[in-house]
Formats: structure tokens, C-alpha cells, sequence
């Protein structure tokens, strides 16, 4: 390629990046046209923002709300929401958007769930879109080969009023992931081992972009969960290209395009993928045959190892700054150095979040439990993420197969992955979970919480204690 042609030469964030552009102004913030933008049950602050205004949302028709963060997961009325705060949030939302003309998923829908599967589910999410959400997993729907982010209350107020936002043009990174899977390594391990290399602040300022043939060789689904933890790398994004996999998931979704529509789109959506020649301002290789079941041993996601490893000793860290983090999450974890991982006892299971709740990370455990028991000193939790998952699931009978194991069969929601509807680990207790964060409290105070794929959580719900799923999968 001659010179010119490679400074021609496009990532698919710049693409995207310049169709959306409106202005910039002298200090680098640019002025961004939003496609999308989902709404949840904590945005009655950005609502209370317009009414002070007397502003109304400018393109109610680009907005999707569904209840998710407060609602709880055993009942689907909101009369059961015993915190009168939780349960005002979600009637507000319910006003709001019909007051605005708003399409709202609400509890009663059977198109209601996590904000972040619904979205790709129902063919909101597309490809070379800007989509936002007052959420920081909003990285998820990048998967759909969009550029997608979280917002501040402050920035949702603009997008409502405005459907456009101010932003800064981050930098862009590549993460490369080559080679086959083995057996028992999922989505789920390759973003953790992705964070282990690069840490939780590696990707700060970046957009990420995920290549290779580990990535491409993913489901949809699959790339969802990857892109879900973009933000707990650092970063402002995460995408991956669009190609024949993401078209056969969008074909025929509610919000997609139909028809001639269709074909135009398809058309568009081909001519965003970077560009041979294309420059990124870092690139991260990984080999994905390295890649072991991970598991998180403290309070965050870069504090992650294989199965096959022991709890690390503060002391060979490198820096005191480390050490002494260290130190701290193994003292919160109840943890001491040398411990091996598969002897780590667990009180609680959670399989849900909009990491990992939908049918396929359902199908995944199921096959793990099926036939076998949760352990009698363990309470296992399966929490679909949307209506239609819990729908799908149990057309195929999963439902079964995790009620016959001895878990918990929940309705839609975010559940026990932050507890803020009150579904929370108890302290002390130690929660193997298919959530995105493993933060002091985060799954309620004084909650232990470890990270891990939907099978290596089955296998820990049947084994009492973390372990390694390969050889369940393998009849063991």
C-alpha cells in the first residue's frame, strides 16, 4: 500500500466517528448525532431535568426504556417493590415515557429485561449506530459493530433534550485474539484473560476494537459478553466489525430493517469494518490456545487467574501500590496467599447479568447441571435477561433441568449482579457469579464475590466450591 493510500486508510471507530460528527469546536469536544438511546429505571433525575425546563425529550422515537436496576425477580408487579424509593422509580419510568411517547418494555411486557439484552434482542442495536445509556455496560452493544457508551446523568439530560452529545475523540486500540478455543473456555475467559494482560486501566481513553479468529469465531452472543466488560479494561468502548454472523442475528428482529431497507443496510453495514492499513494508536495480541477457565480470586476484575492456579502473594507484586491492593482485596476476601482456587468454598450462585443471561450462557450451564445437584450448603440463583430468554429457555426446557439441579428459576432483571432492588449476598458469604464486577460490596455489603463463565459457575453451584468444568463437560 503507497503512502497516500494508507493515510486513507479508516478504523471502524473513525468511520463511525465521522458519519455522526455535526461540529467541532476549537478546544477538540465534538458536537455527535445519537441514534439510540436506552433508558432505564434510574433515569427519573434526567426527566425531573427537562420538566425544571420545560423541555421534552426531541426524538422520543430513537428511545427504548425497560425497568431492570430496581425491580425485583420473583414477581412482575410492582406492588411487590416493598422500598418505596425503588417502587417510585419504576412507576415514574412508566410515566415518563408515556407522557413522551417513549416505547417502554415495562414489567408486565414479555419484551421486558436487562437494558443491554433487550437492546441487540430486539434490533435496536445495529451496526455503525452511536448508542447511549446512562449504564456503564452500555459497551455491550458494540458487539453489533456499533460505538456504544455509557453516560453520566448530566450527558442523558443532553441526549433527551438535544439527541445529540458532546464528546471527546478518544484514541483506539486493537485486541487481537488468535487461535482456537479449547474445550471449556468461553467468551466469558477471554475478556477476563484480556483484562489480566492489559489491567483495569490499560484501555483508559481507548476504544477498543476486538479481531482476530477467537473474536470472529464467536457467536454474537458471545462477542456481547466480551464487549459488556470494554469498560472494566478502562475503556470508553468496545466494538467488533459486523459480518455474516451479526447480520444472520439481526435478520428479522422487530426493530430492523425490512425489505429493500434491509438489503440497503446490509450494504452500509459491509463498508465498516477498518480498513487494511488502518493505523491504531495500540494494538494487544493474545493466543487464544493460552487461554484457561479465569476465575477472579480478589476485588477486581484484573485480580484474575485460571482454574488450575493458587490466590497470588501480595508479596512478589510488583510496586508497593500493588502490594498494598492486593493486600487489602485478599484481607476483604477472606483469602490467604498459596491458597489454590478449586479449594475455594462458595455459599451462593448467581447465573445472570447482562454479561451472561442470555439463552445461550443459559444453555451453557444448564448442559453442566443437567442430571447433577446443586450442593446441599450452596443456593444457586438463574436469572434470565430478558422475558424472552426466560421464554426461550424454557420452550427448551431448561427451566427443568436448573428447577431438578435445585436452583432458583427468577424473572428478568439486574438482579444480584449490583442488588440494588435488595436480591443481595449476604455478608460474609462468598457468591460465584456471571456478573461483569467483583467490587468491595457490589453484590451487597460485605459480599465475596468471584467472576466466572456461566459453566465454571454451574460446576461451582454442583461442586460446592470453585472447580475447574472441564471435567464435568467431559462426563467427570
Amino acid at each position: 500500500m503507497d503512502t497516500a493510500s494508507h493515510a486513507a486508510a479508516r478504523t471502524m471507530f473513525e468511520k463511525i466517528w465521522a458519519k455522526h460528527r455535526i461540529i467541532e469546536r476549537p478546544d477538540g469536544q465534538t458536537l455527535l448525532f445519537i441514534d439510540s438511546h436506552l433508558i432505564h429505571d434510574g433515569s427519573e433525575p434526567a426527566f425531573e431535568f427537562l420538566r425544571a425546563r420545560n423541555l421534552r425529550p426531541r426524538e422520543p422515537q430513537r428511545i427504548f426504556a425497560t425497568p431492570d436496576h430496581y425491580i425485583p425477580t420473583d414477581s412482575r408487579d410492582v406492588r411487590d417493590i416493598a422500598d418505596p424509593e425503588r417502587r417510585a422509580m419504576v412507576e415514574s419510568l412508566s410515566a415518563n415515557t408515556k407522557d413522551a411517547g417513549i416505547v417502554l418494555f415495562g414489567l408486565k411486557d414479555r419484551r421486558q429485561g436487562i437494558v443491554h439484552v433487550i437492546g441487540p434482542e430486539q434490533g435496536i442495536s445495529q451496526p455503525g449506530q452511536i448508542l447511549v445509556c446512562a449504564d456503564s455496560h452500555t459497551s455491550t452493544h458494540g458487539a453489533m459493530g456499533a460505538m456504544a457508551f455509557g453516560l453520566g446523568m448530566t450527558e442523558a439530560c443532553h441526549v433527551l433534550a438535544t439527541q445529540t452529545l458532546w464528546q471527546r475523540k478518544p484514541k483506539t486500540m486493537r485486541i487481537v485474539v488468535d487461535g482456537p478455543r479449547h474445550a471449556g473456555v468461553y467468551a466469558k475467559d477471554i475478556i477476563l484473560a484480556i483484562i489480566e494482560r492489559i489491567g483495569t486501566a490499560g484501555a483508559t481513553g481507548h476504544v477498543i476494537e476486538y479481531a482476530g479468529s477467537a473474536i470472529s469465531g464467536l457467536s454474537l452472543e458471545g462477542r456481547l459478553t466480551v464487549c459488556n466488560m470494554s469498560i472494566e479494561a478502562g475503556a470508553r468502548a468496545g466494538m467488533v466489525a459486523p459480518d455474516e454472523t451479526t447480520y444472520a442475528y439481526l435478520a428479522g428482529r422487530p426493530y430492523a430493517p425490512k425489505g429493500a431497507d434491509w438489503d440497503a443496510a446490509v450494504a452500509y453495514w459491509r463498508t465498516l469494518p477498518s480498513d487494511a492499513g488502518a493505523s491504531f494508536d495500540t494494538e494487544v495480541h493474545l493466543d487464544a490456545g493460552l487461554i484457561a477457565p479465569m476465575v477472579t480470586w480478589g476485588t477486581s476484575p484484573q485480580d484474575v487467574a485460571p482454574i488450575g492456579g493458587v490466590v497470588p502473594d501480595p508479596a512478589k507484586a510488583a510496586g508497593a501500590e500493588r502490594r498494598e491492593s492486593m493486600t487489602r482485596a485478599l484481607d476483604y476476601m477472606g483469602l490467604t496467599p498459596g491458597m489454590a482456587l478449586d479449594a475455594i468454598k462458595v455459599d451462593r450462585v448467581f447465573i445472570g447479568s447482562c454479561t451472561n443471561g442470555r439463552i445461550e450462557d443459559l444453555r451453557t450451564a444448564a448442559a453442566v447441571v443437567n442430571g447433577r445437584k446443586v450442593h446441599p450448603d450452596v443456593r444457586g440463583w438463574v436469572v434470565p435477561g430478558s422475558g424472552l430468554v426466560k421464554e426461550q429457555a424454557e420452550a427448551e426446557g431448561l427451566d427443568r433441568i436448573f428447577r431438578e439441579a435445585g436452583f432458583d428459576w427468577r424473572q428478568a432483571g439486574c438482579s444480584m449482579c449490583l442488588g440494588t432492588n435488595g436480591e443481595v449476598v449476604a455478608p460474609g458469604e462468598r457468591c460465584a457469579s456471571t456478573s461483569n464486577r467483583n467490587f468491595v460490596g457490589r453484590q451487597g455489603r460485605g459480599a465475596r464475590t468471584h467472576l466466572m463463565s456461566p459453566a465454571m459457575a454451574a460446576a461451582a453451584a454442583v461442586a460446592g466450591h470453585i472447580t475447574d468444568v472441564r471435567p464435568m463437560l467431559n462426563g467427570g
